[in-house]
């Protein structure tokens, strides 16, 4: 039985991948510190036999040792997210995010794991001059968590390139689905409305509404990482996206319900698409989920947004004053 360890396991995408690999037979260890991932995202991998679940911090190499020995497959997903806490605390984000990396990395050559993937993170790209955006566009990350993402592939790649460690990183567009994260300061699109629908507020929708994302369903991405495990590749980095993108406009629609506009914010792109040629080609992979169907996916799971924190326009104002003051050039 091959072995696969998952770091940030309990978290959104990583709940999700670890779902797939056990029904492939997979046995999956998770090391999460449940900073940001919670336990009920593996309530039915505690039910299989070959699922272990192990709190650690990534940022605590010795909280590491002996758990990657034996490890076929790593998949490198943990990580702090959001905008304004970079900005507030970027040591946290330099830490976790590349410190982390480092040590994550280091356990991984030591274990002599057979492929080692990374979460990367398609912020990068920052406000980006091509759509759809290729990998070959330049790196111009506006904010301390793009930043550190970054500087993690970096580091991943550089272990390929020296110590060959046979590393691939994918580059995620917008992912959204069930699980979907509703934590931190002002969290991502889905978790605020689903929010606001559940308590029969409007959505607050940034800007005009025009703004496209490339929303790629997490069942997707968790096939992206699945396919890129299997394969040969090495010390490379590709973009993983719907193959199209979709205004917030859409989004709202879809979900039903009235609309509060809100001040556009400083360094977010009116686009996010990406270039999907190079994982193609490569990995014979593509998005097989609708927008329209993934939406609906959430819908059917909405109860499990009922937790998440109700932001208003004036909340929303308060906690996304930072993002103001330091982004506004």
């Amino acid at each position: 039985m091959k072995k696969a360890l998952i770091t940030g396991g309990a978290g959104f995408i990583g709940s999700h991948l670890t779902d797939l690999l056990l029904s492939h037979g997979y046995h999956v260890t998770v090391i999460d510190n449940l900073c940001g991932g919670r336990m009920k995202n593996l309530i039915e991998a505690e039910k299989n036999p070959n699922f272990q679940f192990i709190n650690a911090d990534i940022r605590n190499a010795a909280s590491l040792q002996g758990h990657f020995d034996g490890i076929d497959w790593v998949f490198h997903l943990a990580a702090l997210a959001d905008i304004v806490p970079s900005i507030e605390k970027p040591r946290d984000y330099f830490e976790t995010n590349v410190d982390g990396t480092f040590n994550v990395l280091e356990a991984s050559k030591k274990a002599n794991v057979k492929r080692f993937m990374y979460a990367a993170s398609s912020s990068c790209y920052g406000i980006a001059q091509t759509y759809p955006t290729p990998e070959v566009a330049p790196a111009a990350p506006q904010y301390p968590y793009a930043l550190t993402k970054y500087l993690g592939e970096q580091l991943v790649l550089h272990w390929a390139q020296v110590y060959q460690l046979p590393a691939v990183s994918l580059r995620l567009f917008n992912v959204f689905g069930p699980r979907s994260r509703t934590t931190g300061v002002y969290g991502a699109v889905f978790g605020v409305f689903l929010a606001q629908k559940l308590h029969g507020k409007p959505f607050t929708v940034v800007g005009d509404g025009n703004q496209t994302r490339d929303f790629t369903f997490v069942g997707d991405v968790a096939d992206a990482f699945y396919t890129a495990a299997q394969s040969d590749i090495t010390n490379e980095y590709m973009n993983v996206g719907s193959s199209d993108h979709y205004s917030v406009n859409r989004l709202v629609e879809l979900l039903g319900g009235p609309i509060t506009y809100i001040p556009k914010r400083p360094g977010e792109p009116d686009c996010t698409f990406a270039d999907t040629a190079k994982i193609s080609k490569k990995l014979n992979w593509k998005a097989k989920t609708s927008f329209e169907d993934g939406v609906q996916k959430i819908l059917d799971k909405i109860d499990d947004f009922k937790d998440a924190p109700l932001w208003e326009p004036d909340s929303i104002q308060q906690a996304t004053k930072t993002w103001f003051e330091h982004l506004k050039n």
